[in-house]
This record gives C-alpha cells, structure tokens and sequence, in this order.
C-alpha cells in the first residue's frame, strides 16, 4: 500500500496494489456520512478495489497517515 498527498488540492491517493493503474478502472463514488465534508472515489478494476482517493483529505484521513504520505 502506497498513500500519495497533494496539499495543494487536499487530495490523497491510497494505491491498493503496485500494479500501474492504467486506463479502464470504474469509479463509485459512495455517500459519505451526514456531516461528513469531502469526496471518496473507490476505484476497481477487474473487480477489485485497487485505489481509493479522498478529497478534502486533511478533514478525512488521520495526520499520522497523510504525514506518511509522499508528495
């Protein structure tokens, strides 16, 4: 598992398998909780869920795990 941060948008990316993620992937885009701010975005592709990328990511994820995360 890999977690990427861009600060300047707020947005993450925890890649769930090496592999490359190439074109062909389906997006969902779940509901989140009432009062939750931001968006998540599960990617699949050949029917398993190999990313996820979170929006607004600094009121979503813990510090400890975006303080991890490469640039």
């Amino acid at each position: 598992m890999r977690v990427t941060h861009d600060r300047t948008v707020n947005a993450a990316y925890i890649y769930l398998t090496d592999e490359p993620l190439s074109p062909g992937r389906e997006t969902v885009i779940p509901e989140l909780p009432t009062g939750v701010d931001g968006e998540v975005a599960l990617d699949f592709r050949d029917g398993r869920l190999v990313g996820i990328e979170i929006l607004g990511a600094s009121r979503l994820l813990h510090r400890d795990l975006l303080a991890e995360a490469s640039s």
